[in-house]
């Protein structure tokens, strides 16, 4: 039986996911969201989006990163040469596949993916890396939490794919 696939995104409500390199924003909130979602689990993402993660992002986490570069093998970390690679060492470890992106993969992922631990920020911020449109997808909102801080508005929204 397969593992169910989700995609765990913050993006702004013009799908910005990254400007330079950086994520546009900084939500604490978010940042707490993500561990407890993916605590123990099995983490998915390019090598871009791991080169700029802060390490603890991926502590107490299987992680994959996608990429051609063995310069990153070490004490683990898994490394796989594309998605499918990456998707079917995550077959074998614990939990749930979290893919983290970048781009590229979530464009590969959008319609197979399962679920997707979607954190809105409602802004519109210039940004040069973006999530896909997901909203012309049929998904079902299981879950939905709204908050803010002192910059932003956002929603926690857990969606899953209507079969």
């Amino acid at each position: 039986m397969s593992k169910r696939i989700s995609l765990d995104v913050a993006c702004s409500e013009n799908r910005v996911i990254a400007r330079d390199g950086l994520t546009p924003w900084r939500i604490p909130e978010d940042l707490a969201h993500f561990h407890r979602i993916t605590a123990g689990q099995t983490v998915v993402l390019g090598r871009v989006t791991y080169e700029v993660w802060p390490r603890v992002a991926l502590d107490g986490r299987q992680p994959i990163v996608i990429t051609r570069d063995r310069s990153l093998e070490k004490s683990g970390i898994r490394l796989a040469a594309n998605v499918a690679e990456a998707l079917a060492i995550a077959q074998s470890l614990p939990g749930e596949i979290h893919v983290c992106g970048g781009q590229q993969i979530y464009e590969e992922l959008i319609d197979t993916a399962d679920r997707i631990y979607l954190t809105l920020v409602h802004a519109e911020v210039p940004g040069d890396r973006f999530f896909p449109e997901w909203r012309h997808l049929k998904w079902h909102e299981s879950e939905r939490r709204e908050s803010h801080d002192a910059n932003y508005r956002y929603t926690f929204s857990t969606l899953d794919r209507m079969r």
